[in-house]
C-alpha cells in the first residue's frame, strides 16, 4: 500500500512539473518581447512599421532644429512642414532619390520629444534602415 501511495505521488509530482515546464515556454514569447523592449530602451532607438521612433532628449524646438541639420547633412531639400498644437507637435517632409523622408516630432516633457522617422519608397514599402540611421544622427546632432 505504501508503495502505491509513493507511485502516486511522484506521478502528481511529474505531471506537477511538466506543467509548470509548458506553462513557463508559453510565456517565453512574452519574455523574449520584454527583452528586446528592454534592449530598445537601452539603445533609445526601435524600429516601427514604417522606420524608427525614439524618446530624443531635447525640446520639440531644439529637435527639429536637430533634424533640419541632418536634412541638410544629408542632402534632403525640405519639401514641407507642419505643426500643431501650438508647436508642440512638429512635421517636416523631404525627398531624397525615390524616398519620401518624414520626421514626426511631439513635445513628451519640456526636455522630451517622441520622434518618429520614416523613409518610404512607394504606398508598401518603407526603408526602415534609412529612417534608423537618420534617427540616430537626429539623437547624436548638437
Amino acid at each position: 500500500m505504501a508503495s502505491n501511495w509513493k507511485k502516486k505521488a511522484h506521478s502528481a509530482l511529474l505531471v506537477g512539473s511538466l506543467s509548470l515546464l509548458v506553462g513557463s515556454l508559453a510565456l517565453l514569447p512574452g519574455c523574449v518581447a520584454a527583452g528586446a523592449a528592454a534592449a530598445g530602451a537601452g539603445t533609445g532607438i526601435y524600429l516601427t512599421t514604417r522606420g524608427a521612433e525614439s524618446i530624443v532628449d531635447g525640446s520639440v524646438e531644439d529637435v527639429e532644429r536637430r533634424a533640419r541639420a541632418v536634412f541638410a547633412a544629408e542632402g534632403i531639400p525640405i519639401a514641407g512642414t507642419q505643426t500643431e498644437n501650438s508647436g508642440k507637435k512638429r512635421e517636416i517632409k523631404g525627398n531624397k532619390g525615390d524616398l519620401e523622408v518624414t520626421v514626426t516630432m511631439e513635445s513628451q516633457t519640456p526636455q522630451t520629444t517622441k520622434t518618429e522617422v520614416s523613409a518610404r519608397k512607394n504606398l508598401v514599402t518603407w526603408d526602415k534602415d534609412y529612417a534608423e540611421q537618420l534617427l540616430g544622427k537626429i539623437v547624436k546632432q548638437k
